[in-house]
């Protein structure tokens, strides 16, 4: 039966972990390590899960460890784990944005099968979107494990390069803060017009909600969904007016580029 340690008690370690779980994955084959007892605790009380303080106990507990970590304390685990195990048949899980597989194979001193994952905070919810990407030493059934994990929490993209991950987070990655972001000033104005906080927030959050099932549902593209709700000379093809003369996808295009270049500055700096 594969076990799995989860470095970190995060809440994206925490929503892969209960997604395993719900779906029936054994929750005594999974150990969660974290310095600060509490987080680790509360998971292993509310999940069934196996704890402890320390990364070595932990990683040798499994042979898949889940790295999800902030991103500068990544080589530092790295380090620490191959300095006191045999990592050569274990795979290395990283949910940590910004650390290519080259550093993480450099801090560990040896050519061992990393997949490299770019989940997004839906999964907490279990409607996650997973970029995913192996190296070259991950077996096929290393990478289905790796598969099953992620897809517990939403549903898994392998990418043909390394790369493709810095351009997958700006849509999936950093997306939701855009749709935020969007709903957030939908609100504002709902509320300049007199609705209450909380009316204003319903009617954003259920026509979001709406709009994303229309898309899910629908074969059709999202161009042709939009054109439908728009009657030539009506208050929606007004609104779209102001869009498109504000440069709104000019804007996007922009923001998306920004968060690219961040990411591989990341990188670089980690």
């Amino acid at each position: 039966m594969n076990k799995v340690t989860f470095i970190g008690a995060g809440n994206m370690n925490k929503a892969i972990i209960t997604g395993l779980v719900k779906q029936g994955f054994a929750a005594k084959n999974i150990m969660v390590s974290n310095p600060s007892a509490e987080k680790r605790e509360a998971m292993a009380q509310q999940l069934g899960i196996c704890q402890s303080a320390d990364n070595i106990v932990a990683a040798n507990f499994s042979d898949t460890i889940v790295l999800g970590v902030k991103p500068h304390f990544i080589a530092d685990v790295c380090q620490q784990l191959a300095a006191n195990i045999d990592l050569s048949n274990k795979t290395i899980i990283s949910v940590a944005a910004g650390i290519t597989i080259e550093q993480m194979q450099t801090a560990i001193a040896q050519k061992v099968a990393v997949v490299r994952c770019m989940p997004n905070t839906p999964s907490q919810i279990g409607l996650g979107m997973t970029g995913m990407y192996a190296s070259c030493e991950t077996t096929a059934e290393q990478q289905k494990f790796a598969d099953t994990l992620l897809s517990s929490v939403g549903k898994v993209l392998w990418l043909d390069t390394e790369s493709d991950i810095d351009n997958l987070l700006t849509v999936s990655g950093s997306g939701p803060a855009y749709f935020f972001a969007f709903m957030e000033a939908m609100q504002q104005q709902a509320i300049a017009f007199g609705f209450s906080e909380q009316i204003a927030r319903e009617l954003v959050q259920q026509t979001a909600l709406g709009a994303a099932q229309m898309v899910v549902q629908n074969s059709e593209s999202i161009a042709t969904l939009r054109e439908n709700v728009t009657s030539k000379g009506g208050a929606t093809q007004a609104a779209l007016a102001v869009f498109r003369d504000g440069t709104l996808a000019d804007l996007v295009c922009a923001a998306m580029k920004a968060a690219k270049t961040r990411s591989l500055e990341m990188s670089k700096t980690n």
